[in-house]
């Protein structure tokens, strides 16, 4: 008797033990490069932000899916006016931010009035612009006027910068973010990673994952070894230079993907002398795309000519209205009286496409007599200094947000670009439903910028996502500057 008891005992240690062993594990540490300034999607420009707490902390009425295409979030439903005037929101019911507060309609009417209002420090602001009104008209229901027809109002809605916040926490999600997502903000260590747990209330769908581990790995000597070891299990935008040695580990998955990141040398066009259109020609003229794109990308990049995603329906290639040309870029200048050249800056944010990109550009520009001085800028430095000071001469940054063409349109905007005709065509743009002829109007706004060159546009950058074999639902692109993890989970 006691030999079946001793039998039945070791049996059931080792099935116990077999299924713990096959049991898929729920949790992931993923790499990023940049440290976010703060977690407030509402109240930063930094893609990094995005990048953590996108689809998984805080949710919009609408989202951006894996395809770029636009779906139902906060709101279940809506109907719109004859006139393109008026969005009647359905919101689904029972939901609850992060500290036990309702999600309802007041809420929205909060996040929408505050991203619009007087005092709001939305990086995006010009998204609600045309918001007229927003009115409560019951818990789960609410109406958004516009003072005229928006033909992106769904998919502007489902930025990271129109996520719903509630008015009893808002003034604290830059450091303790509460949203109605599907993880819930943990801790932040500072200068190492980002912990999010799994929301045990949440109101749609549970998530696969019980904590999701977001780790500062700022250069590929770094992050090559972690994803080796298994330390990282995912580095969904992994730098180039480490794609070689990761390619031929059996364990990993390499995805070459697309972005919406237009990645460009932007350029302050009111101070002189690049308000003269002969200089930022010749800046153009004397910069080889491929070059850059093999130093400082290890080959990764897609050639561009103005500000729009080759991945995207209207790109046109105007890659050859400017082509490397130093003999004419040195006309250019010459023609706008500065036939000796001249000295600028260069301020470099800490990514490696900017420091490694800057250096040969650095290199091209003295070519044709313009002495460039490199500046490396932190990231917290750059975003006051260049983006909101406008104290700069040149940058290099990429554009991550998605079909973000219009910001050369912005009053006030960091390139401080002004031209009537092309304000126009993105007004125009705004107001045209018609998909043949906003492709029309992409095509001709792409065309001004390429000729005017308020920025030297060097490259799209690719997504190149390094994870585990048997992870899976990680995006292969990125239509929106995100790394949702509602989808994710490990295979058994």
């Amino acid at each position: 008797m006691k030999f079946w008891k001793t039998a039945l005992t070791a049996a059931a240690f080792v099935l116990a033990t077999s299924g713990a062993v096959l049991a898929a594990r729920t949790d992931l540490t993923l790499g990023m490069v940049l440290e976010p300034p703060h977690l407030d999607p509402t109240a930063g420009a930094a893609a990094a932000i995005d990048e953590v707490v996108y689809a998984n902390v805080f949710e919009g009425l609408t989202r951006i899916g894996s395809k770029g295409e636009v779906l139902p979030d906060l709101a279940e439903s809506w109907t719109v006016s004859e006139d393109g005037t008026v969005y009647t929101f359905k919101l689904h019911s029972g939901v609850k931010f992060h500290d036990g507060t309702d999600f309802d309609a007041s809420d929205v009417k909060f996040s929408l009035d505050r991203a619009r209002g007087a005092e709001s420090v939305n990086a995006q602001k010009a998204l609600f612009a045309h918001i007229k009104d927003v009115a409560v008209v019951d818990p789960t229901t609410v109406k958004v006027t516009l003072d005229e027809p928006q033909g992106d109002f769904l998919y502007d809605m489902g930025w990271g910068d129109a996520v719903m916040v509630a008015p009893e926490s808002a003034a604290g999600n830059k450091e303790k973010p509460i949203g109605t997502g599907p993880f819930k903000f943990d801790h932040w260590a500072k200068g190492s990673e980002i912990t999010l747990v799994k929301n045990p209330d949440y109101w749609g769908k549970p998530v696969a994952l019980d904590k999701a581990v977001f780790r500062v790995v700022p250069d590929a000597a770094a992050a090559v070894p972690a994803l080796l070891s298994g330390d990282i299990q995912a580095f969904p935008n992994v730098p180039p230079e480490a794609v070689a040695q990761l390619k031929s580990d059996p364990n990993l998955k390499v995805v070459i993907g697309t972005t919406e990141g237009e990645t460009i040398m932007s350029i302050n066009n009111k101070k002189p002398p690049f308000d003269k259109l002969a200089v930022r020609q010749a800046l153009a003229s004397a910069i080889n795309r491929k070059a850059i794109i093999d130093g400082a990308q290890d080959g990764y990049g897609t050639p561009i000519g103005s500000h729009f995603s080759p991945a995207d329906a209207g790109y046109i290639d105007l890659t050859g209205v400017y082509p490397y040309d130093v003999a004419k870029a040195k006309e250019y200048l010459k023609e706008a009286g500065l036939p000796d050249g001249f000295k600028a800056t260069l301020k470099l944010p800490p990514t490696p496409y900017a420091r490694n990109g800057g250096q040969i550009i650095q290199s091209e520009l003295k070519e044709i007599g313009v002495d460039v001085q490199i500046i490396p800028v932190e990231w917290a430095d750059w975003l006051k200094q260049v983006f909101t000071d406008k104290d700069f001469d040149l940058t290099i940054i990429s554009h991550t947000e998605p079909a973000d063409i219009g910001i050369y349109s912005r009053p006030g905007y960091y390139f401080q670009y002004d031209n009537p005709k092309f304000n126009d065509v993105i007004k125009e743009l705004s107001r045209t439903a018609d998909q043949s002829k906003r492709l029309e109007l992409l095509g001709e706004a792409q065309k001004i910028l390429a000729h005017d060159v308020p920025a030297v546009y060097l490259f799209e950058l690719p997504k190149i996502g390094v994870w585990d074999a048997k992870l899976e639902g990680m995006w292969a692109n990125s239509p929106i500057q995100a790394n949702d993890l509602t989808q994710v989970k490990w295979s058994d």
